[in-house]
């Protein structure tokens, strides 16, 4: 099956510009696209999740001259406090690509790529899953030449959007072919209460005051309104299995859901310090990196450690430069995996 066309044309009416994108799929764009023909924004307006939203596109450079060719799509999540309108989550390694189209969707400075269970917040609607499922992925087949197939469909994502790419792939093995994670929160369990933390300390804001203004909006600690631990998997705390909802959103408990998809595993150490997040990443990731051991899955796994062997601004840590070479690492392998199901 390959994705069709809402009205837009099948080449550039401009090729200096982006390509026209009908709306659709409860999606309707504000205003217009910025950027360049191949690496251009979007702005959306959906009920599904409160406010606005950009999606980043990255097309391949011969996409508007050849109007005949269908390529395959790597969705590609963005980590916490991020937003794809910003030109920094667009990696080199993604921006070079000339095989592939990639989606950078906004996940929100905390949402979680799930649906939240609390929807009366301050944050107000907060169905992210719905959005990028129900929503985005049908609205980029309508829209581009995509292969809109299984082993043509790749999601990834870093730090908060590993968690998200693993959840994806886990919840909708009909979508993804291939799945990554880079230093993700692959472990939300009861031996991993660290990272459940982490995800709570982005729900009520809990290092904002470390900034010294805890309602500063430029602060990196700062996600939005301060909302209840509870709010997206219901209450953290194991006590008489409150907490199963955590459980079930736990990635490393659910591998075997990804049974026939291509999985791909990157961390570093955190020089070994438990003061830093990439200490805990990398423990996380080794729990789901066992969990596939157990049922005997194939997976490509690196752990770089400290980072000196990863690239020159890669030092271990929970770091841009160390995500660059994760995806110089990866993308040619995606290529090759979607090349190989063509």
């Amino acid at each position: 099956m390959v994705g069709g066309l809402l009205g837009a044309p099948s080449a550039y009416a401009d090729a200096a510009a982006p390509p026209v994108l009908a709306d659709g799929f409860g999606l309707t764009q504000v205003g217009a696209p910025t950027g360049s023909a191949t690496n251009f924004v979007i702005t959306v307006r959906t009920a599904e999740v409160a406010q606005e939203h950009h999606i980043r596109i990255l097309l391949p450079a011969g996409y508007g001259a050849e109007p005949a060719k269908r390529y395959p799509v790597f969705y590609f999540l963005h980590g916490a406090s991020d937003d794809p309108a910003n030109p920094a989550v667009a990696y080199p390694a993604l921006t070079r690509s000339t095989s592939m189209i990639t989606v950078i969707p906004d996940g929100g400075l905390r949402g979680w790529y799930t649906n939240w269970l609390d929807q009366s917040t301050a944050a107000g609607a907060q169905n992210w899953e719905n959005f990028h499922i129900n929503q985005v992925v049908p609205f980029i087949d309508a829209n581009l030449r995509t292969l809109a197939s299984r082993p043509t469909r790749a999601v990834g994502g870093l730090s908060m959007g590993g968690f998200g790419a693993l959840h994806y792939a886990q919840r909708h093995p009909d979508l993804f072919g291939q799945v990554a994670t880079f230093s993700g929160a692959d472990d939300l369990s009861v031996d991993h209460m660290v990272m459940r933390g982490a995800v709570v300390a982005t729900l009520t804001n809990a290092g904002a005051p470390l900034c010294g203004n805890a309602v500063d909006a430029s602060c990196s600690l700062t996600f939005g309104p301060t909302v209840s631990s509870d709010a997206v998997f219901g209450t953290p705390y194991p006590v008489l299995n409150a907490d199963w909802r955590w459980n079930e959103a736990d990635p490393s408990a659910h591998m075997a859901a990804l049974a026939g998809t291509g999985i791909a595993i990157y961390t570093g150490n955190g020089h070994g310090s438990p003061s830093t997040m990439e200490f805990w990443v990398e423990s996380a990731a080794r729990h789901a990196k066992e969990s596939l051991d157990a049922l005997g899955l194939p997976y490509h796994y690196v752990d770089y450690g400290d980072g000196s062997t990863w690239g020159g601004d890669c030092h271990g840590g929970h770091e841009s430069g160390c995500w660059a070479q994760d995806l110089v690492d990866y993308v040619p392998r995606l290529e090759a995996a979607f090349a190989a199901s063509s």
